[in-house]
Protein backbone atom coordinates (compact mmCIF):
# COMPACT_ATOMS: atom_id res chain seq x y z
CA UNK A 1 0.00 0.00 0.00
CA UNK A 2 1.33 3.42 -0.80
CA UNK A 3 1.88 6.03 1.99
CA UNK A 4 -1.12 8.16 0.95
CA UNK A 5 -3.22 4.92 1.01
CA UNK A 6 -2.31 4.16 4.38
CA UNK A 7 -2.55 7.85 5.23
CA UNK A 8 -6.37 7.96 4.42
CA UNK A 9 -6.86 4.15 5.72
CA UNK A 10 -5.64 5.85 9.34
CA UNK A 11 -7.21 9.35 9.08
CA UNK A 12 -10.85 7.08 8.59
CA UNK A 13 -9.80 4.70 11.40
CA UNK A 14 -9.27 7.42 13.94
CA UNK A 15 -12.28 9.99 12.57
CA UNK A 16 -14.81 6.69 12.80
CA UNK A 17 -14.55 7.37 16.98
CA UNK A 18 -13.41 10.75 16.99
CA UNK A 19 -14.21 11.62 20.63
CA UNK A 20 -12.16 8.36 21.67
CA UNK A 21 -9.02 9.89 19.49
CA UNK A 22 -9.77 13.16 20.86
CA UNK A 23 -9.40 11.41 24.53
CA UNK A 24 -6.53 9.49 23.08
CA UNK A 25 -4.39 12.43 21.93
CA UNK A 26 -5.42 14.43 24.80
CA UNK A 27 -1.84 13.58 26.75
CA UNK A 28 -0.04 14.72 24.18
CA UNK A 29 -1.95 17.96 23.93
CA UNK A 30 -1.27 18.46 27.17
CA UNK A 31 2.39 17.46 26.88
CA UNK A 32 3.64 19.84 24.25
CA UNK A 33 1.46 22.58 25.26
CA UNK A 34 3.08 22.17 28.56
CA UNK A 35 6.48 22.05 27.19
CA UNK A 36 6.26 24.58 25.02
CA UNK A 37 4.72 26.80 27.90
CA UNK A 38 7.65 25.86 30.47
CA UNK A 39 10.48 26.55 27.70
CA UNK A 40 9.38 29.74 27.10
CA UNK A 41 8.36 30.89 30.64
CA UNK A 42 11.92 29.54 31.45
CA UNK A 43 13.94 31.60 28.31
CA UNK A 44 11.78 34.78 29.01
CA UNK A 45 13.18 34.49 32.96
CA UNK A 46 16.55 33.72 31.51
CA UNK A 47 16.65 37.10 29.07
CA UNK A 48 15.17 38.67 32.12
CA UNK A 49 17.81 38.04 34.71
CA UNK A 50 20.76 38.85 31.35
CA UNK A 51 19.05 41.94 31.32
CA UNK A 52 19.09 42.67 34.83
CA UNK A 53 22.41 41.63 34.72
CA UNK A 54 23.87 43.72 31.86
CA UNK A 55 22.42 46.74 34.00
CA UNK A 56 25.29 46.66 36.60
CA UNK A 57 27.79 46.90 33.52
CA UNK A 58 29.74 45.56 30.46
CA UNK A 59 32.43 43.43 31.67
CA UNK A 60 32.38 44.62 34.97
CA UNK A 61 34.95 44.34 37.78
CA UNK A 62 34.65 46.02 41.10
CA UNK A 63 37.00 46.65 43.41
CA UNK A 64 36.12 47.14 47.50
CA UNK A 65 38.15 48.20 50.41
CA UNK A 66 38.97 45.25 52.48
CA UNK A 67 38.06 43.70 55.33
CA UNK A 68 39.28 45.34 59.28
CA UNK A 69 39.29 43.61 62.64
CA UNK A 70 38.31 46.03 65.33
CA UNK A 71 38.10 44.80 68.86
CA UNK A 72 37.72 41.43 67.62
CA UNK A 73 34.94 42.35 65.38
CA UNK A 74 35.15 41.33 62.00
CA UNK A 75 33.60 44.68 60.28
CA UNK A 76 33.43 42.52 56.50
CA UNK A 77 34.72 43.96 53.08
CA UNK A 78 34.39 47.97 52.63
CA UNK A 79 35.29 48.50 56.16
CA UNK A 80 39.16 49.56 55.50
CA UNK A 81 39.78 53.39 53.79
CA UNK A 82 42.78 50.92 51.76
CA UNK A 83 41.48 52.59 48.41
CA UNK A 84 42.48 56.31 47.00
CA UNK A 85 42.42 58.45 43.95
CA UNK A 86 45.18 57.85 43.25
CA UNK A 87 44.77 53.86 42.93
CA UNK A 88 42.11 54.43 40.07
CA UNK A 89 44.21 56.69 38.28
CA UNK A 90 47.01 53.59 38.13
CA UNK A 91 44.25 51.05 37.49
CA UNK A 92 43.60 53.15 34.33
CA UNK A 93 46.91 54.29 33.73
CA UNK A 94 48.94 50.74 33.89
CA UNK A 95 46.73 47.34 34.04
CA UNK A 96 45.99 46.85 30.33
CA UNK A 97 42.66 45.67 28.87
CA UNK A 98 41.10 48.37 30.69
CA UNK A 99 38.36 50.25 28.81
CA UNK A 100 37.42 52.73 31.53
CA UNK A 101 37.72 53.33 35.31
CA UNK A 102 35.19 55.46 37.43
CA UNK A 103 35.89 56.07 40.88
CA UNK A 104 33.51 56.09 43.50
CA UNK A 105 32.73 57.48 46.81
CA UNK A 106 29.11 57.62 48.36
CA UNK A 107 26.70 58.90 51.12
CA UNK A 108 22.79 58.87 52.06
CA UNK A 109 21.57 62.53 52.36
CA UNK A 110 18.53 64.55 52.41
CA UNK A 111 18.34 66.57 49.19
CA UNK A 112 16.27 69.84 48.68
CA UNK A 113 14.65 71.73 45.83
CA UNK A 114 12.25 74.86 46.88
CA UNK A 115 9.81 73.59 49.32
CA UNK A 116 10.73 70.02 48.13
CA UNK A 117 13.10 67.18 49.65
CA UNK A 118 14.00 63.80 49.00
CA UNK A 119 16.69 61.40 50.82
CA UNK A 120 18.48 60.01 48.40
CA UNK A 121 22.03 58.54 47.65
CA UNK A 122 24.81 60.63 46.87
CA UNK A 123 27.41 59.51 44.52
CA UNK A 124 30.70 61.25 43.74
CA UNK A 125 32.40 60.27 40.58
CA UNK A 126 34.55 60.74 36.97
CA UNK A 127 33.19 61.55 33.85
CA UNK A 128 33.53 58.10 33.16
CA UNK A 129 31.06 56.58 35.33
CA UNK A 130 28.05 56.84 33.15
CA UNK A 131 29.87 54.55 30.77
CA UNK A 132 31.30 52.16 32.67
CA UNK A 133 27.48 52.10 34.82
CA UNK A 134 25.82 52.02 31.32
CA UNK A 135 23.36 54.58 32.22
CA UNK A 136 21.84 57.55 29.17
CA UNK A 137 20.52 60.85 29.72
CA UNK A 138 17.48 62.22 29.22
CA UNK A 139 18.44 65.29 29.40
CA UNK A 140 21.54 67.76 29.93
CA UNK A 141 24.85 67.21 30.03
CA UNK A 142 27.01 64.66 32.26
CA UNK A 143 29.82 65.33 34.46
CA UNK A 144 33.49 66.39 32.07
CA UNK A 145 36.84 66.67 33.27
CA UNK A 146 36.98 70.50 34.10
CA UNK A 147 34.13 69.79 36.72
CA UNK A 148 36.52 67.34 38.50
CA UNK A 149 39.77 69.42 37.56
CA UNK A 150 37.66 72.48 39.46
CA UNK A 151 35.40 70.55 41.66
CA UNK A 152 32.57 72.28 40.20
CA UNK A 153 29.18 72.19 42.25
CA UNK A 154 26.85 70.75 39.81
CA UNK A 155 24.50 67.63 39.73
CA UNK A 156 23.07 64.74 37.47
CA UNK A 157 19.95 63.68 38.83
CA UNK A 158 18.90 59.83 38.58
CA UNK A 159 15.01 59.96 37.23
CA UNK A 160 13.46 58.98 40.26
CA UNK A 161 14.92 61.90 42.20
CA UNK A 162 14.27 64.56 39.74
CA UNK A 163 10.63 63.36 39.84
CA UNK A 164 10.46 64.13 43.49
CA UNK A 165 12.32 67.07 43.22
CA UNK A 166 10.69 68.67 40.58
CA UNK A 167 7.95 66.85 39.39
CA UNK A 168 6.16 69.30 37.60
CA UNK A 169 8.96 71.75 35.88
CA UNK A 170 12.39 70.92 34.32
CA UNK A 171 15.26 70.30 36.69
CA UNK A 172 17.87 71.76 34.03
CA UNK A 173 19.48 75.14 35.66
CA UNK A 174 17.93 74.43 39.53
CA UNK A 175 19.42 74.21 42.27
CA UNK A 176 19.56 71.49 44.73
CA UNK A 177 20.93 71.37 48.25
CA UNK A 178 22.75 68.48 49.88
CA UNK A 179 24.52 69.02 53.21
CA UNK A 180 24.35 73.09 52.94
CA UNK A 181 25.60 72.73 49.65
CA UNK A 182 23.75 73.95 46.44
CA UNK A 183 24.45 72.57 43.50
CA UNK A 184 23.63 73.30 39.73
CA UNK A 185 21.48 70.79 38.03
CA UNK A 186 23.33 69.97 34.98
CA UNK A 187 21.85 66.70 33.67
CA UNK A 188 18.85 64.20 34.42
CA UNK A 189 19.13 60.34 33.58
CA UNK A 190 17.22 58.49 31.81
CA UNK A 191 15.17 55.87 33.58
CA UNK A 192 16.79 52.64 34.54
CA UNK A 193 14.69 50.92 37.02
CA UNK A 194 14.88 48.57 39.59
CA UNK A 195 18.12 46.02 39.90
CA UNK A 196 17.77 42.34 39.67
CA UNK A 197 18.16 43.04 43.65
CA UNK A 198 15.41 45.10 44.27
CA UNK A 199 17.09 48.44 44.57
CA UNK A 200 15.65 51.68 42.59
CA UNK A 201 18.84 52.22 40.59
CA UNK A 202 16.97 56.10 39.60
CA UNK A 203 17.17 57.16 43.17
CA UNK A 204 20.69 58.92 42.97
CA UNK A 205 22.40 62.05 42.65
CA UNK A 206 25.93 61.99 40.99
CA UNK A 207 28.14 64.77 42.09
CA UNK A 208 31.85 65.32 40.90
CA UNK A 209 33.99 62.91 43.33
CA UNK A 210 36.40 66.47 44.02
CA UNK A 211 33.16 68.20 45.26
CA UNK A 212 31.78 65.38 47.08
CA UNK A 213 35.47 64.88 49.11
CA UNK A 214 36.24 68.46 49.58
CA UNK A 215 32.48 69.83 50.33
CA UNK A 216 30.30 66.92 51.18
CA UNK A 217 31.77 63.78 53.56
CA UNK A 218 35.40 65.27 53.56
CA UNK A 219 36.88 62.17 53.08
CA UNK A 220 40.30 61.20 51.36
CA UNK A 221 39.37 57.07 50.11
CA UNK A 222 36.99 55.78 47.94
CA UNK A 223 33.98 53.03 48.59
CA UNK A 224 34.68 51.27 45.41
CA UNK A 225 36.40 51.67 41.96
CA UNK A 226 34.27 50.44 39.13
CA UNK A 227 36.81 49.11 35.81
CA UNK A 228 35.11 48.20 32.87
CA UNK A 229 37.39 45.52 30.33
CA UNK A 230 37.11 46.39 27.15
CA UNK A 231 36.44 42.81 25.81
CA UNK A 232 34.92 39.78 27.95
CA UNK A 233 38.11 37.66 27.21
CA UNK A 234 40.43 40.48 28.83
CA UNK A 235 38.42 40.33 32.31
CA UNK A 236 40.54 37.64 33.62
CA UNK A 237 43.73 39.40 33.09
CA UNK A 238 42.18 43.01 33.95
CA UNK A 239 41.14 41.26 37.33
CA UNK A 240 44.40 39.35 38.13
CA UNK A 241 46.51 42.52 37.06
CA UNK A 242 44.74 45.28 39.06
CA UNK A 243 44.70 42.53 41.89
CA UNK A 244 49.35 42.68 41.67
CA UNK A 245 49.15 46.12 40.78
CA UNK A 246 47.00 47.18 44.12
CA UNK A 247 49.05 44.66 46.22
CA UNK A 248 52.47 46.50 44.80
CA UNK A 249 50.70 50.22 45.44
CA UNK A 250 50.00 49.07 49.03
CA UNK A 251 53.09 47.64 49.84
CA UNK A 252 51.36 44.47 50.92
CA UNK A 253 54.22 41.67 51.77
CA UNK A 254 54.06 38.40 50.52
CA UNK A 255 52.33 36.97 53.53
CA UNK A 256 50.42 40.07 54.06
CA UNK A 257 46.45 39.46 53.07
CA UNK A 258 45.01 42.09 50.34
CA UNK A 259 43.51 45.02 52.21
CA UNK A 260 40.89 45.02 49.10
CA UNK A 261 38.91 42.89 47.19
CA UNK A 262 38.46 42.34 43.28
CA UNK A 263 34.57 41.03 42.31
CA UNK A 264 34.18 39.58 38.92
CA UNK A 265 30.86 40.62 37.85
CA UNK A 266 30.79 38.19 34.78
CA UNK A 267 31.24 35.23 36.93
CA UNK A 268 27.76 36.48 38.88
CA UNK A 269 26.16 36.75 35.01
CA UNK A 270 27.49 33.54 34.07
CA UNK A 271 26.27 31.71 37.23
CA UNK A 272 23.06 33.53 37.22
CA UNK A 273 22.75 32.21 33.06
CA UNK A 274 23.17 28.57 34.19
CA UNK A 275 20.69 28.55 37.18
CA UNK A 276 17.81 29.82 34.48
CA UNK A 277 19.01 27.07 31.67
CA UNK A 278 18.75 24.59 34.80
CA UNK A 279 14.99 25.95 36.13
CA UNK A 280 14.39 25.69 32.67
CA UNK A 281 15.59 22.36 31.36
CA UNK A 282 13.58 21.19 34.71
CA UNK A 283 10.45 22.52 34.15
CA UNK A 284 10.74 21.42 30.64
CA UNK A 285 11.29 17.73 32.18
CA UNK A 286 8.53 17.37 34.12
CA UNK A 287 6.21 18.31 30.79
CA UNK A 288 7.46 16.32 28.87
CA UNK A 289 6.33 13.16 31.78
CA UNK A 290 3.11 14.25 30.46
CA UNK A 291 3.96 13.19 26.70
CA UNK A 292 4.72 9.80 28.42
CA UNK A 293 1.38 9.44 29.86
CA UNK A 294 0.28 10.63 26.67
CA UNK A 295 2.42 7.75 24.83
CA UNK A 296 1.04 5.18 27.41
CA UNK A 297 -2.48 6.39 26.85
CA UNK A 298 -1.95 5.67 22.60
CA UNK A 299 -0.30 2.45 23.45
CA UNK A 300 -3.84 1.34 25.16
CA UNK A 301 -5.82 2.87 22.89
CA UNK A 302 -4.09 0.99 20.56
CA UNK A 303 -4.23 -2.02 21.96
CA UNK A 304 -7.90 -2.23 22.12
CA UNK A 305 -8.44 -0.98 18.65
CA UNK A 306 -6.43 -4.27 17.47
CA UNK A 307 -8.49 -6.77 19.59
CA UNK A 308 -11.92 -4.69 18.17
CA UNK A 309 -10.25 -4.85 14.43
CA UNK A 310 -9.40 -8.65 14.83
CA UNK A 311 -11.37 -9.73 12.23
CA UNK A 312 -10.94 -6.77 10.07
CA UNK A 313 -7.06 -7.65 10.14
CA UNK A 314 -7.96 -11.29 9.08
CA UNK A 315 -9.54 -10.13 6.38
CA UNK A 316 -6.75 -7.89 4.94
CA UNK A 317 -4.18 -10.82 5.17
CA UNK A 318 -6.78 -13.02 3.37
CA UNK A 319 -6.94 -11.21 0.92
CA UNK A 320 -3.23 -10.63 0.44
CA UNK A 321 -1.95 -8.22 2.98
CA UNK A 322 1.40 -8.79 4.27
CA UNK A 323 2.50 -8.37 7.86
CA UNK A 324 4.36 -5.39 7.06
CA UNK A 325 1.49 -3.73 5.85
CA UNK A 326 -0.50 -4.04 8.75
CA UNK A 327 2.42 -2.85 10.98
CA UNK A 328 2.84 0.03 9.08
CA UNK A 329 -1.25 0.98 9.03
CA UNK A 330 -1.10 0.37 12.92
CA UNK A 331 2.05 2.17 13.46
CA UNK A 332 1.12 5.47 11.10
CA UNK A 333 -2.43 5.50 12.86
CA UNK A 334 -0.43 5.95 16.01
CA UNK A 335 1.99 8.68 14.68
CA UNK A 336 -0.80 9.98 13.09
CA UNK A 337 -2.71 10.39 16.57
CA UNK A 338 0.65 12.25 18.01
CA UNK A 339 1.27 14.74 15.46
CA UNK A 340 -2.18 15.67 15.57
CA UNK A 341 -2.26 15.96 18.91
CA UNK A 342 1.57 17.75 18.69
CA UNK A 343 -0.02 19.94 16.60
CA UNK A 344 -2.89 21.16 18.23
CA UNK A 345 -0.51 21.19 21.95
CA UNK A 346 1.59 23.57 19.95
CA UNK A 347 -1.19 26.03 19.14
CA UNK A 348 -2.23 25.30 22.73
CA UNK A 349 1.38 26.03 24.11
CA UNK A 350 1.83 29.45 22.10
CA UNK A 351 -1.92 30.32 23.51
CA UNK A 352 -0.74 30.00 27.00
CA UNK A 353 2.89 31.39 27.01
CA UNK A 354 0.98 34.65 25.28
CA UNK A 355 -1.83 34.02 27.93
CA UNK A 356 0.53 33.76 31.20
CA UNK A 357 2.56 36.76 29.74
CA UNK A 358 -0.50 39.15 29.43
CA UNK A 359 -2.63 37.41 32.84
CA UNK A 360 0.91 36.92 35.47
CA UNK A 361 3.24 40.01 33.74
CA UNK A 362 5.55 37.34 33.50
CA UNK A 363 8.40 37.64 30.52
CA UNK A 364 8.27 34.71 27.69
CA UNK A 365 10.29 33.93 24.86
CA UNK A 366 9.07 31.43 22.66
CA UNK A 367 11.83 29.84 20.31
CA UNK A 368 11.47 27.92 17.36
CA UNK A 369 13.74 25.00 18.35
CA UNK A 370 11.20 24.76 21.93
CA UNK A 371 8.85 24.05 18.93
CA UNK A 372 10.00 22.10 16.78
CA UNK A 373 11.69 19.75 19.68
CA UNK A 374 8.14 19.28 21.40
CA UNK A 375 6.12 18.11 17.74
CA UNK A 376 9.24 16.10 17.19
CA UNK A 377 9.04 14.30 20.56
CA UNK A 378 5.65 13.92 20.04
CA UNK A 379 5.78 12.16 16.84
CA UNK A 380 8.59 10.25 18.97
CA UNK A 381 6.22 9.14 20.86
CA UNK A 382 3.88 7.72 18.30
CA UNK A 383 6.44 5.90 17.40
CA UNK A 384 7.75 4.45 20.26
CA UNK A 385 4.60 3.79 21.79
CA UNK A 386 2.59 2.85 18.90
CA UNK A 387 4.73 -0.30 17.51
CA UNK A 388 4.17 -3.04 20.22
CA UNK A 389 0.42 -2.67 19.32
CA UNK A 390 1.29 -2.61 15.52
CA UNK A 391 3.67 -5.63 16.10
CA UNK A 392 1.14 -7.32 17.45
CA UNK A 393 -1.66 -6.95 15.61
CA UNK A 394 0.97 -7.81 12.21
CA UNK A 395 1.57 -11.55 13.63
CA UNK A 396 -2.28 -12.32 14.34
CA UNK A 397 -2.84 -15.89 12.73
CA UNK A 398 -4.79 -15.09 9.55
CA UNK A 399 -7.13 -17.82 10.43
CA UNK A 400 -7.95 -17.58 13.99
CA UNK A 401 -8.42 -13.56 13.13
CA UNK A 402 -11.17 -14.99 10.92
CA UNK A 403 -12.90 -16.92 13.57
CA UNK A 404 -12.92 -13.88 15.95
CA UNK A 405 -16.45 -12.61 16.84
Amino acid sequence: MTAGGLLRVAWQSLVRNPFRSLLTILGVIIGVGAVITSMAIGAGAQAAVQAQLARLGSNLIVVVPGSVITGGVQLGSGARQSLKFADAVAIKNDVPGVADVAPQTYMNAQAVAGGANWATTVVGSTPEWIAVEVYTLSSGRFLTDADITSGAKVAVLGATVAQNLFPSSDPLGKSVVVKDVPFTVVGVLAAKGQSSFGRDQDDQIIVPISAMQLRLNGQNWLSSIFVSAQSPDAVNSVVSSTEALLRLRHELTPRAPDDFSVRNIANVQQAASETSQVQSRLLAGIAAVSLIVGGIGIMNIMLVSVTERTREIGIRMAVGARERDVLLQFLVEAVLLSCVGGAIGVIAGIGASYATSQGAGWAVVIEPASVALSFGFAAAVGIIFGFYPARRASQLNPIEALRHE
